[in-house]
């Protein structure tokens, strides 16, 4: 596993260098692509300029996810559901992107395994979550639900669809998905941290950071104020050896 550690702060950023390897990767195949998109309600999407691609969305089925889904003009299918049992068939894709789903669902590592059984060998798992172990994951996972979804209009900027519910297992922490990678005999390729909480762009933005920062010196330093976002680029072997893959 690769210990390749860089540190960008713009989400922009981070979608460039997502399009840029689904683009090397389809040049590197010379064929359509086909692309699952996983945590499509929060209307997150891949640069895909350029790349001619077959686009699948799956999410859970709540009603603020379905109508978003329902809007997106991006989608060829989709399908909303438990991440469980939504189809997935094993090598039928060729990049997975997850987009801040594993924070908010249950069974966290059953769902990936499926995502990346779905991969086939040699393909692309890009994921972006917001992790557990940054002051902005502890706020949000630990606050009650009656009160997150009170105050959730009123930080975040309008039209951001939520709140949606805030489980961060584990996995949702930069230690817990290298670990996963590790025994799934996944490749990190490209290891990136920053800050894009919604409320981190909303009217009290100023407060939100003010309480990250306490939460930061409480925890000496344990609980990041400055990252909450994790962004990998994963790589699945070509071999046959990866466990459970």
């Amino acid at each position: 596993m690769s210990d390749m550690s860089e540190v960008r702060w713009s989400p922009v950023v981070q979608s460039d260098v997502f399009g840029q390897r689904v683009r090397e990767h389809g040049n590197e195949l010379g064929r359509r692509l086909d692309v699952l998109v996983a945590g499509c309600g929060r209307g997150a999407r891949l640069r895909l300029d350029g790349v001619d691609a077959r686009v699948t969305g799956v999410d859970e089925d709540l009603p603020i996810l379905r109508s978003a889904t329902a809007a997106r003009t991006d989608l060829d299918t989709w399908c909303l559901g438990d991440l469980r049992a939504t189809p997935m068939p094993p090598r039928s894709f060729d990049v997975v992107y997850v987009s801040f789903l594993l924070e908010r669902i249950r069974h966290a590592e059953l769902v990936l395994d499926r995502m990346a059984t779905a991969l086939r060998p040699g393909g692309l798992l890009l994921v972006e979550m917001r992790d557990r172990s940054s002051a902005y994951g502890f706020y949000d996972r630990m606050l009650p639900g009656w009160l997150r979804r009170r105050l959730w209009h009123r930080f975040v900027p309008p039209g951001t669809p939520g709140p949606l519910p805030a489980v961060y297992e584990p996995v949702t922490s930069r230690e817990g998905i290298r670990s996963f990678c590790l025994m799934r005999g996944l490749m990190i390729a490209e290891d990136y941290l920053g800050s894009s909480g919604p409320a981190l762009r909303g009217r009290h933005a100023r407060l939100v950071r003010a309480m990250c920062g306490l939460a930061e010196k409480l925890s000496r330093g344990r609980l990041s104020a400055t990252c909450d976002e994790i962004t990998l680029v994963i790589r699945k072997p070509q071999n046959h050896f990866a466990r459970l893959l």
